[in-house]
Order: structure tokens, then C-alpha cells, then sequence
């Protein structure tokens, strides 16, 4: 059964990593929900740029298996607290992963 990645992840989040460079944490509670996530290939660092309009080679992709977690990297479309920026600390943009359907 196909469902959005916020029904099987323990905790999907976004925030800064300095000023400069925005880091997001996908956390799956369990080995099997972890394998499921991981062999839809939808968490890719391909997707990722796609989902957020950025340049692939600006993407930093990370899988942690011994976490359970993937983890993604990306500069900052602006930089922290400059005139512009929305989310002076990151976290609210991780709803766009919220929704990734994974089979």
C-alpha cells in the first residue's frame, strides 16, 4: 500500500545548519520502515534537488542506516535573518517531504 512518507516516518524536520545552509533529518522508526523508504529510491539526492529547485551538485545526501535516518543538506536559498527570509531558523521547510508517496 502506497502512503506519504509522514505516515511512516517517526519525524521528518528542517533547520539551519549555521547561517548558511539549511539540513533535513528523516527518521524512521523502525529496520523494516528504514528498507521499505530506502529501496522506493525516493529519497535521492536526484529527488531532492527536483522537490526543492536546487542544483543537484548542492544537495548533500546522507544515508544512516545505524539511525535509521536519512539525511539531506542544502545552501540556503537566503541567508539567515537576511531581508527576505521567512524562516529566520529553517523549520518549516520540510513539508514539502511530507508528502512523498512512498509504495
Amino acid at each position: 500500500m502506497t502512503r506519504p512518507l509522514s505516515e511512516i516516518a517517526s519525524l521528518i524536520r528542517s533547520k539551519n545548519a549555521g547561517p548558511f545552509v539549511l539540513t533535513f533529518d528523516i527518521m524512521l522508526p523502525s529496520q523494516a520502515d528504514y528498507d521499505r523508504v530506502k529501496a522506493s529510491g525516493k529519497l535521492s539526492a536526484a529527488n531532492f534537488a527536483a522537490l526543492y529547485g536546487c542544483p543537484i551538485g548542492d544537495v548533500r545526501f546522507f544515508e544512516c542506516p545505524n539511525a535509521l535516518a536519512f539525511k539531506f543538506s542544502i545552501p540556503r536559498p537566503r541567508i539567515q535573518g537576511d531581508i527576505g527570509d521567512a524562516d529566520m531558523h529553517g523549520g518549516q521547510q520540510h513539508a514539502p517531504l511530507m508528502s512523498i508517496m512512498i509504495p
